[in-house]
């Protein structure tokens, strides 16, 4: 939640409440503000922040739209020229929620009791952390404070990455995470990502996020890719990681016959979700 203390202006030495009594060119001002110290912001916290209504903060950034000054993106807007935007988190969640679902139950099926596992801060692999209190015994490493909180009463062995907290996608990022990482060695790692093709890999918005979720895949045994079939043939700004790194990808539809045959160049695994096992592989190595 922003700091209310900001809440309030002291002019002349009286106080005057934000509000509809705030000046559109103040509150354009305030939104700037907190543009700059963030990626994004949406249009909830503006309102609360501003003291209007959300009706007004939508006019508001409408109008900043035309004049250059942001980018509106669903729920909120951005700061101009940050390309390929990533939605909150929450969105991301409320977004094909049912793919995520069935393809987090189909990677349920490749864990085993005593597993080393990898969870990142995906909104699919926390559809799948939301299962596995079926297993009793599961050592879990993750960066994503979501997974972290899902799983503090389960009886699994929890290692949380250290490292700078991203907002965006809830998790911990960049360089800070790499001591920790090196360390370890897991036996499956659940990635999620923005984009993935057989050219540019797996894509995300943020060089940190990137960062950590290449060495993490260092570190595996195995990779799995979660991504609904909105991300298959997407890029988005920053590369974190290679096709070829994938070992496994699970998808909640049939990709088209190009995507396939790229899988196939790159030897990647791709398992639909929602089938019977016996049908559920649609490409072997």
């Amino acid at each position: 939640m922003l700091d209310n203390a900001r809440s309030r202006l002291i002019i002349c030495n009286k106080s005057i409440a934000y509000g509809d009594y705030m000046k559109n060119s103040v509150r354009e001002r305030e939104i700037l503000n907190l543009l700059a110290d963030r990626d994004q912001v949406s249009v909830s916290e503006l309102a609360e922040h501003l003291g209007v209504s959300e009706a007004t903060v939508r006019r508001d950034l409408q109008t900043m739209e035309e004049q250059g000054l942001l980018q509106r993106i669903h729920g909120g807007a951005t700061r101009v020229g940050i390309g390929r935007h990533e939605p909150f988190f929450q969105d991301k969640m409320a977004q094909n929620r049912q793919a995520k679902e069935s393809i987090a139950r189909k990677a349920l099926e490749l864990i085993e009791e005593n597993d080393h596992i990898y969870l990142d801060g995906g909104s699919t692999v926390l559809c799948l952390a939301r299962l596995l209190d079926q297993f009793r015994s599961l050592t879990i490493v993750t960066n994503s404070l979501m997974v972290a909180a899902e799983l503090m009463e389960t009886t699994h062995d929890l290692i949380l990455v250290g490292g700078q907290f991203r907002s965006l996608s809830r998790t911990l990022v960049g360089p800070l995470t790499q001591p920790i990482i090196e360390a370890l060695h897991v036996d499956k790692a659940f990635m999620g990502t923005m984009g993935f093709t057989a050219e540019d890999g797996m894509t995300t918005t943020d060089f940190n996020e990137a960062f950590t979720k290449e060495r993490i895949m260092e570190r595996a045994g195995q990779v799995v890719l979660l991504a609904d079939s909105s991300k298959l043939g997407k890029t988005s700004f920053v590369r974190s990681g290679r096709a070829a790194d994938v070992d496994i990808l699970i998808t909640d539809k049939v990709p088209s016959e190009e995507f396939m045959e790229a899988m196939r160049r790159v030897h990647v695994k791709v398992i639909l979700a929602g089938a019977e096992q016996r049908d559920s592989i649609l490409h072997e190595i």
